[in-house]
C-alpha cells in the first residue's frame, strides 16, 4: 500500500530535499464554494455569539462559555470532524481546520472549550473508540447534548507524558477498573459530562485509556476553578479521581495504548491549534489597522508614520506565512487520508496515519504560528499606545489569551525538539533521505563556488533559490551533528533548537511563496503585488533567522577548519545577489491595509 501512495502523495518532511511546485500545494484561495459558506456562517455565529459578548468571557463568566457551546453545537459545528455515522457531518481535514481558524479569533477562552472538547475530548473515541463505544458516546459529543474533557496533565508528569502515577486497578471480579489519582489544567472540566481518563495498569511501562463518565457519586471530586493570566472563562480544574469505578469496556484500544493515544491526539491538537490562531491575528491586525487610522497625532492620523506602518506590515505578513503553512500542511494531510482510505484502510486508521505523517509539520506549524499570535498582539497593543494597556480594547485580553498557544499541545521547547527529532529518525527508516543531500552539500562545501550571474527575470527566481540555500544550510547543520554526536544528539538541546528554528523558517517562507506564485499565475503579478511583497518580506526575515541560528549551531560543536568551511558556506547560502528593499516591501503591504482599513488578503 505504501509503494502506491508514495507516488501520489509528498511525504512529511520530504519538503526539506524535494522541490514543490506551486501547483502542488493547496492555498486558502483554493477554498470551494461550500467551504467559503461554512467559513462565513462560522464567522456570522462568532460575531453575533462571541464577539458582541467579549466582556462576559473576560469577567469568568463559566457558564456563557458552556451555552455557547451548546449553541455550536445546534448548529454542527462541534461535529464537523465526526464521520455522518457517528451524528457529524463527516468533513475533510481542510474543512476542519477552517472551522476551527474562524471559530477561535474572539475570544481563547471558546477557543479552548471548543478545541479541548471536539480535539481530545471526543477524537480519541473517534480514531480508538471499539464500534459500541462510537456509537454510545460519540453522537452526544458530537451534538453538544455531551462535553468531553481530556485528563492527562498529572502534578509531577506535564511534557513527560507518560510518566503519571494515576492507577488502574482490575477489580477481583474483572468487571471494571478502580482509577485513583490526580489531573491538573483539566480544560472543560467544569461542565463536562466524560473524561477520557490516562491511567497506568499495575507495573506497564505505558499508560493506558479509559473513558470516564462524569459522575461525581463514583469518587470524581474537583478544585474551584483556576484563575489564569488568559482564557479567563475556559474551564479549568483539578479532577480527583478515588476508586472511581469503569467498566473493562470503557478501555480505550488496548491496554498500554495510552501513550499512543495521547502522542496521536497531540498531532491532530497542535495543526488545529496553528489554525486556532489565526483568526486571533486577522481580528488584531484589522483593529490595529482601523485604531491607526483614526488616531489623530501631530494633526495626521499615525497609520501614515512609518513606526506604524512597519509594525502593521510585520504584523500582517505573519498572518499571511500563517495561513500559507497550516492549509498547505492540511491539504497534504487530507489528501494522505484519502489515499489510504483509496487503499482499503478504514477512515480510522487512515486519519491516524495521514497525521502521523506530519507530524513534524504540525509541530513546525505549533510553534511558528503560536508565537506569531503573541508577537502580533504584542504589537497590536503598541499600536493603541496607553489605550492597548486598557481592558476597554481588545488587544490586551487578545495577548493574554494568546500567551497560553506557546504551552498548550506540548511546550514550544518540546516541538522545536521534535520536529528535528521526527527528521532524522524519518530518515534513518528511509522515508526522508537525508543522507545523499547532506552529502551532496558538504561537497558543494569543497567546491569552488558558481560566479555566473543566474536568470531572475522569472517571479520569485531569486527567492526559490535562497529557498533552496536555506535548506542546505539546515542539511549542513543537522548532517555535521548527526555524524559528531550520533544517538547523543537528543541532550544537546540547545543544538536542537537552532535546527529547528531553521526547519521552521524554511517550511513557513516556502509555503509563503509557493502561495503567492499560484496566486499571481491565477490572477496575474499586477493584481498580487502586496502578496508578492509580503513573501518577499517573510523569506528577508527568515534568512536573517538562519544565519543567526546556523552560526550559534555550527560554533556550538564546530571547531579549527571545520567551523571555518561551514561558516563560509553558511555566508555563502544566505546571500542575496540583490538585495530586497525592506522598507519598500513595507509600504507596499501597509498601504492596502491602510486602504481597505483592515487585514484583506
Amino acid at each position: 500500500m505504501a509503494d502506491t501512495i508514495e507516488k501520489n502523495v509528498t511525504r512529511g518532511g520530504q519538503f526539506l530535499v524535494k522541490e514543490t511546485k506551486c501547483e502542488d500545494i493547496f492555498t486558502p484561495e483554493d477554498f470551494s464554494e461550500e467551504q467559503l459558506m461554512m467559513r462565513d456562517s462560522v464567522k456570522e455565529f462568532v460575531d453575533k455569539e462571541l464577539w458582541a459578548h467579549k466582556d462576559r468571557f473576560e469577567k469568568k463568566d463559566y457558564a456563557y462559555t458552556e451555552s455557547s457551546m451548546r449553541k455550536a453545537g445546534e448548529l454542527g459545528l462541534l461535529g464537523v470532524a465526526v464521520p455522518e455515522e457517528y451524528g457529524g457531518l463527516g468533513m475533510g481535514f481542510v474543512s476542519t481546520m477552517l472551522v476551527c481558524d474562524y471559530i477561535s479569533g474572539a475570544t481563547g477562552s471558546f477557543s479552548t472549550a471548543f478545541g479541548a472538547h471536539t480535539g481530545i475530548g471526543t477524537m480519541p473515541i473517534t480514531l480508538y473508540g471499539s464500534e459500541e463505544q462510537k456509537k454510545k458516546y460519540v453522537p452526544k459529543l458530537a451534538s453538544g447534548e455531551w462535553f468531553g474533557a481530556y485528563c492527562l496533565t498529572e502534578p509531577g508528569a506535564g511534557s513527560d507524558a507518560n510518566s503519571g502515577k494515576t492507577k488502574a486497578v482490575l477489580s477481583e471480579d474483572g468487571t471494571h477498573y478502580k482509577i485513583t489519582g490526580q489531573k491538573m489544567w483539566i480544560s472543560n472540566a467544569g461542565f463536562c459530562s466524560l473524561f477520557i481518563v490516562f491511567a497506568r495498569i499495575g507495573d506497564d511501562k505505558n499508560i493506558t485509556g479509559f473513558i470516564v463518565e462524569n459522575d461525581p457519586s463514583n469518587g470524581i471530586s474537583m478544585n474551584e476553578e483556576e484563575h489564569k493570566l488568559g482564557i479567563r472563562a475556559s474551564s479549568t480544574r483539578q479532577v480527583f479521581f478515588n476508586d472511581t469505578k469503569v467498566p473493562v469496556e470503557n478501555m480505550l484500544s488496548e491496554r498500554g495504548n495510552g501513550f499512543k493515544i495521547a502522542m496521536n491526539a497531540l498531532n491532530v491538537g497542535r495543526i488545529k491549534l496553528a489554525a486556532a490562531c489565526l483568526d486571533a491575528q486577522r481580528r488584531v491586525t484589522s483593529g490595529a489597522v482601523k485604531y491607526s487610522n483614526e488616531r489623530i497625532q501631530f494633526n495626521t492620523a499615525i497609520s501614515s508614520f512609518g513606526a506604524i506602518r512597519s509594525k502593521l506590515a510585520e504584523m500582517a505578513t505573519n498572518c499571511y506565512a500563517g495561513e500559507s503553512a497550516s492549509y498547505r500542511a492540511a491539504k497534504d494531510i487530507e489528501d494522505r487520508i484519502a489515499a489510504r482510505e483509496a487503499e482499503g484502510s478504514t477512515h480510522q486508521e487512515a486519519e491516524l496515519k495521514g497525521v502521523e505523517e506530519y507530524a513534524i509539520e504540525c509541530s513546525i506549524l505549533k510553534v511558528a504560528v503560536s508565537e506569531d499570535v503573541q508577537n502580533c498582539a504584542d504589537e497590536g497593543i503598541q499600536v493603541f499606545g496607553g489605550m492597548g494597556f486598557s481592558e476597554d480594547t481588545p488587544m490586551e485580553s487578545a495577548w493574554r489569551d494568546a500567551r497560553i498557544a506557546r504551552i498548550y499541545e506540548g511546550t514550544n521547547e518540546i516541538n522545536r525538539m521534535l520536529s528535528v527529532g521526527m527528521l532524522i529518525k524519518k530518515a534513518m527508516k528511509g522515508h526522508v533521505d537525508l543522507l545523499g543531500p547532506a552529502m551532496k552539500v558538504q561537497e558543494e562545501l569543497m567546491g569552488i563556488p558558481s560566479f555566473d550571474t543566474p536568470d531572475f527575470s522569472e517571479l520569485f527566481a531569486e527567492e526559490k533559490g535562497i529557498l533552496a540555500n536555506l535548506k542546505k544550510v539546515f542539511l549542513m547543520v543537522a548532517g555535521s551533528a548527526v555524524q559528531k554526536y550520533g544517538p547523543d544528539l537528543d541532550s544537546h538541546q540547545q543544538l536542537l533548537m537552532a535546527a529547528s528554528d531553521i526547519l521552521i523558517e524554511i517550511y513557513m517562507a516556502e509555503s509563503t511563496i509557493l502561495r503567492t506564485e499560484k496566486l499571481a499565475k491565477k490572477e496575474g503579478e499586477a493584481k498580487v503585488q502586496e502578496q508578492i511583497a509580503m513573501a518577499k518580506l517573510y523569506l528577508y526575515k527568515a534568512v536573517d533567522i538562519v544565519n543567526s541560528k546556523g552560526k550559534e549551531g555550527i560554533i556550538s560543536f564546530a571547531e579549527g577548519d571545520e567551523q571555518r568551511m561551514m561558516l563560509m558556506g553558511l555566508k555563502r547560502f544566505t546571500k542575496y545577489t540583490n538585495n530586497p528593499n525592506v522598507v519598500a516591501l513595507r509600504e507596499v503591504i501597509t498601504s492596502k491595509l491602510v486602504a481597505e482599513n483592515e487585514y484583506c488578503f
